[in-house]
């Protein structure tokens, strides 16, 4: 259950061809109050529950919200509806990664986020174009209704757990609160950077494909960068418990976005066939991150840990949205299509000299304060 589920965001032209991002805008602000406002509010009003009612009220509200959708009449109708999902995978997606770090030992986390991660992973590079597929054959109400069936069948899954010994999810103030820490507010910025880089510039790669590679055929380009993200969110957990260095990780991690960006324009200009490399490569850069992102935050947060996942879910889903809002308003001002990844190399850049400076200088700090007597 993820931001990224349906990642292409509705655009429009005006008569000269450029992007009117009046509905990227929309989209943002739709993301922010699903997910960052709704989320953590209602959240905050099940505080008190297990984790395993928490997670079953979410399938429910998402659930619910996905029935609406299939049903509304107006597009204001649909909004709401897509609103009303959206706090149920908001509540749902860090509860889930908490309660998954929580079931393990510390020496385990990494591959316990690493599922969870990857089941989100496999669900956009199938969801995407699968969804595609099936809303040309059985138009978008049908393939809403596909959705609303297995969330019940997801729902029928949780009620057949077992308790689940997890702290429930947290107030909406400890989350104020926890982002007072030096570390852990640096921490969240280079999520919401990266969010606004990967998922921004993926919310644009038919427009880029179309304007670089001059190609319309762009359901391979979402197949590779899936597939990248498959491999990458299994692959990281298992680094990470092994080498116990999640700060590195991230540090090589997000070269990788860099590099696998900035290459990608000429890839694709030069054939669409060489643009798969560096799809692939960003694709499972961009998902991997978010795993020894979590586990920095949680070793930041031990006491705390749904805080600290929820926090970085929350700047995951409000980069997506500034991503797409941006990305939209780069491209009506009369940017290129073609040039969008070196916007968001640059951007991603920024996120690893904070990375390196701001988060690094808190880990130090943290490590001496804890080794003196």
């Amino acid at each position: 259950m993820s931001a990224t589920q349906t990642t292409a965001t509705p655009k429009t032209r005006d008569g000269r061809g450029k992007f009117i991002p009046l509905l990227a805008l929309g989209t943002f602000a739709l993301g922010v109050d699903a997910y960052v406002l709704g989320g953590p509010v209602f959240a905050t009003l099940l505080a008190k529950r297990s984790a395993k009612v928490v997670l079953g009220v979410a399938l429910v509200v998402f659930t619910i919200g996905n029935a609406l959708t299939a049903l509304a009449p107006t597009l204001a109708v649909l909004l709401i509806a897509r609103a009303v999902a959206g706090i149920g995978a908001g509540v749902y997606s860090p509860v889930a990664a908490a309660t998954a770090a929580g079931l393990t030992t510390p020496e385990r986390r990494g591959r316990a986020l690493a599922t969870v991660m990857g089941g989100l992973s496999i669900g956009t590079v199938i969801g995407v174009p699968v969804g595609m597929l099936l809303a040309s054959h059985i138009g978008w109400r049908g393939t809403l209704w596909l959705i609303t069936a297995l969330g019940v069948v997801a729902l029928i899954g949780i009620v057949w757990l077992p308790k689940i010994e997890v702290s429930p999810p947290p107030p909406l103030g400890q989350r104020v609160r926890a982002l007072a820490s030096g570390r852990v507010a640096g921490i969240v910025t280079v999520s919401l950077l990266g969010g606004i880089a990967s998922l921004g510039l993926y919310t644009y790669l038919a427009e880029f494909l179309v304007d670089a590679a001059h190609t319309h055929q762009t359901v391979w380009a979402m197949w590779a960068w899936g597939a990248g993200g498959i491999i990458g969110s299994l692959l990281i957990g298992p680094i990470v418990d092994r080498t116990r260095r999640p700060f590195a990780a991230v540090t090589c991690i997000l070269v990788l976005i860099v590099a696998s960006q900035f290459v990608l324009p000429a890839a694709a200009h030069a054939a669409a066939a060489w643009a798969v490399v560096p799809l692939v490569a960003w694709g499972a850069a961009g998902w991997a991150v978010q795993v020894p992102q979590q586990h920095q935050l949680i070793a930041a947060q031990p006491e705390q840990p749904a805080v600290a996942v929820s926090l970085n879910s929350s700047a995951v889903y409000l980069g997506s949205g500034i991503g797409s809002a941006l990305g939209g308003l780069v491209l009506g001002l009369g940017a290129s299509p073609a040039a969008l990844p070196y916007y968001t190399g640059a951007l991603t850049v920024v996120a690893l000299a904070l990375h390196l400076t701001v988060v690094r200088g808190a880990v130090r700090r943290g490590v001496n304060a804890d080794t003196t007597p």
